[in-house]
């Protein structure tokens, strides 16, 4: 007896679908997986066998080949214990054969039968909705996350029996809805305030403008002049997530298989903070079976490197192609897999080893060579990508015991809003433009003309500070995001003005 059924596998953050196929026949009773098969999938057979016999049902003695379709692509992890198990008993006639093409199952088995979540279901989901699936059946645990996509019936169950009575009972279980654009609206508010930052006026109109235009941010400064509590409080004045968005973002965390910490839809913008120590495939992603990394988690959200000159050389170079296309291709013997990596980069670093050069109060201990070598990690490339490099100095003490709360967050939100809103209404008829950052050189012909003064402005700061084409593009971008924040129509003098200000620790030794 032979029956088919139908389950999927994750390329990436994509997936395809893979048929189970299964065949009883005569001959020494015992299971062959074909179809290159990892070892987790290859262990299958001893979990789907264990619990079959445990929740009741008679597994065949008979030889039974499980050929999992297509053949070239490699099948990795137990999420096809749910199917395999569907359909060694749809062989022998123990489901109805009359709906098995109208799902895709999902799920690992434990030894009693109950279905265990697995990662990745968002991910599958979104490509069963695209490829006109009509529902699919997956662990009760993972349910809710695949119901987020509309116009896919979901149905959850917690053990392979219930998987039995759905198949010969198509009406005994009703698919879950979630309301996806309102779980989004429900979502809890970022807890951390701009009005908690006294003072460093500089560095919060710095963080205002990269907000608003989606502009990547340094901060220099000696320890305890408030960086990295700076960078935490970004994402409280970025634009909420829009329910597509959050569907990109979710199906990142559930290929990841971080979803079981943030529930069914990721409803704040990530902020991702790797430590100094991280490798370059934890950062990029990678592995055997690619796996998105720390920039591909962060998409749509914030990538903060603290201690930047801390990371190894090699390993921010590894930034460079992720910031300037938004994604990153990862490329092994069998497939290239892309993973989206569209996020805002604040980072923050002392001015010299020793963390106090030009300090007010602390003398710096570094000799000129040492700040030479500490600087030489960030590469020119690099730090032409970086469009605000604000010098963040120590507090007064009066500043630090006199100085009243700052603006919240919410005031500040509301400019970086009306600022996007603009500069949406600019990008219109250009679909892969979301914000000012997002434009290349062509656009900059078009929305930021300069005039004679202006020009003069920008060619005298390019020969002083000795910028290249990139750093220039991205003081026009600033400048920009700059008159937007300020409802201007025009770029002006005092924008680029502005944004050339931002550019004057390029090299800093």
């Amino acid at each position: 007896m032979l029956a088919r059924i139908w389950s999927a596998s994750l390329i990436g953050i994509d997936a395809v679908k893979v048929g189970v196929e299964v065949d009883l026949s005569g001959g020494l009773p015992g299971v062959v997986v074909v179809g290159l098969p990892d070892t987790a999938v290859q262990e299958s057979r001893e979990r789907v066998r264990a619990a079959l016999k445990n929740a009741g049902f008679p597994f065949p003695m008979r030889k039974v080949v499980i050929n999992l379709t297509p053949a070239d692509l490699r099948k990795e992890g137990p999420i096809y214990d749910l199917p395999i198990s569907v359909g060694i008993l749809a062989a022998s006639d123990l489901v109805s054969h009359e709906s098995l093409d109208d799902y895709l199952f999902l799920g690992e088995l434990s030894l009693d039968g109950s279905l265990r979540s697995v990662s990745g279901v968002m991910a599958i989901a979104a490509a069963a909705q695209r490829l006109g699936v009509k529902g699919l059946v997956v662990p009760e645990n993972n349910a809710h996350e695949a119901a987020v996509v509309p116009g896919l019936a979901v149905y959850g169950c917690s053990h392979i029996a219930d998987v039995v009575e759905f198949l010969n009972q198509p009406g005994s279980r009703v698919p879950i809805k979630v309301d996806g654009p309102a779980t989004l609206q429900n979502g809890p508010a970022n807890a951390l305030d701009l009005r908690d930052v006294k003072g460093q006026a500089q560095a919060r109109r710095a963080l205002e403008i990269a907000a608003a235009g989606g502009h990547n941010l340094i901060f220099v400064g000696p320890p305890g002049s408030g960086k990295t509590m700076l960078a935490r409080r970004l994402p409280g004045i970025l634009p909420p997530l829009s329910f597509s968005e959050a569907l990109e973002v979710t199906q990142i965390h559930s290929v990841a298989g971080l979803l079981k910490e943030k529930g069914t839809l990721v409803t704040q913008r990530p902020f991702r903070s790797p430590h100094h120590s991280a490798s370059g495939p934890s950062l990029v992603g990678g592995g055997s079976y690619p796996k998105p990394g720390e920039i591909s988690l962060a998409h749509r959200g914030v990538l903060f490197l603290d201690e930047l000159t801390e990371f190894k050389r090699d390993v921010l170079e590894f930034l460079r192609q992720p910031l300037e296309d938004g994604y990153v291709t990862i490329a092994r013997t069998r497939l290239s897999v892309e993973f989206p990596a569209k996020f805002t980069l604040v980072s923050s670093t002392n001015p010299c080893p020793c963390g106090y050069f030009g300090d007010s109060v602390q003398p710096c201990t570094c000799t000129p060579r040492g700040r030479e070598q500490y600087w030489a990690k960030l590469s020119g490339p690099l730090m032409d990508r970086i469009d605000l490099q604000v010098v963040v100095s120590r507090l007064k003490p009066e500043e630090i015991t006199r100085q009243p709360q700052g603006e919240n967050s919410a005031a500040v939100l509301q400019r970086v809003q009306a600022a996007r809103d603009r500069a949406r209404d600019r990008f219109q008829d250009e679909s892969t433009l979301q914000c000012n950052a997002d434009m290349q050189s062509r656009h900059l012909r078009t929305w930021c003309p300069l005039d004679d003064d202006t020009r003069s402005l920008l060619e005298a700061a390019v020969r002083k500070l000795g910028l290249s084409a990139r750093a220039t593009d991205r003081i026009l971008k600033v400048g920009r995001t700059i008159a937007d924040l300020e409802d201007s129509d025009s770029l002006k003098t005092p924008h680029v003005a502005e944004a050339i200000q931002y550019r004057t620790i390029d090299r800093m030794q």
